[in-house]
């Protein structure tokens, strides 16, 4: 529901674990087989020459610093600024306020809720059940409006869709007291804190 770039991510890490698996077999390789390390060492020698050739073909008149070091330095900040963006965009979209609405009556003012109000209510109400082995709830802010999150972890032996429709009878309750319908998502997972959990006279 948030505005992480999932697919970006997977993209990211799939790079670079391709890139790890090469350097890991191009180490073994160089420490098992002695034709890779010869030729590991003439073509690193190679690309040190030419490195070494460029950088002096590129110097500043009269002086011997390439401005190469300068450019490498701006990509280097180019690149350091695209990882805090990208950074900056895991996660984004939690949304701190449930309701936002203009006060009817007649004292002129707003009226604002905040997403504490409906995450603790419902958690708490959920924690009381014994079928669960935990709850979280969450705000996000979809195309401009609050919606909810209730992410929810089975014991062993519990049917998913009573559990749904129970947490959507909270939700319901909760959107008469606030005066609001708000959206919901609601996630049953499943892992190793479901499977090793215990039940409580719910098999």
């Amino acid at each position: 529901m948030n505005s992480t770039p999932r697919l970006l991510n997977r993209i990211l890490i799939g790079i670079l674990g391709l890139k790890l698996l090469a350097v890991g077999i191009l180490l073994m390789l160089l420490a098992t087989v002695p034709a890779v390390g010869s030729w590991w060492q003439s073509w690193s020698a190679g690309v040190r020459d030419g490195a070494n050739r460029l950088f002096d073909g590129t110097t500043f008149p009269g002086r011997q610093e390439s401005w190469l070091w300068i450019v490498l330095s701006l990509v280097l900040v180019l690149v350091i600024g695209l990882m805090v963006a990208w950074v900056a965009q895991q996660g984004k979209g939690r949304s701190g306020l449930l309701l936002a609405a203009e006060d009817p009556g007649g004292v002129p003012g707003d009226v604002r809720i905040g997403s504490g109000v409906a995450e603790q209510s419902l958690k708490n109400a959920l924690a009381e059940r014994p079928d669960l082995a935990s709850a979280t709830v969450s705000t996000y802010d979809v195309r401009g409006q609050p919606a909810l999150k209730i992410r929810l972890h089975p014991r062993s032996g519990v049917a998913p869709h009573l559990l749904a429709e129970d947490a959507s009878a909270l939700v319901a309750a909760l959107d008469e007291v606030v005066g609001q319908k708000t959206p919901v998502l609601v996630h049953i997972a499943a892992g190793a804190r479901t499977r090793f959990s215990r039940a409580e006279r719910v098999r």
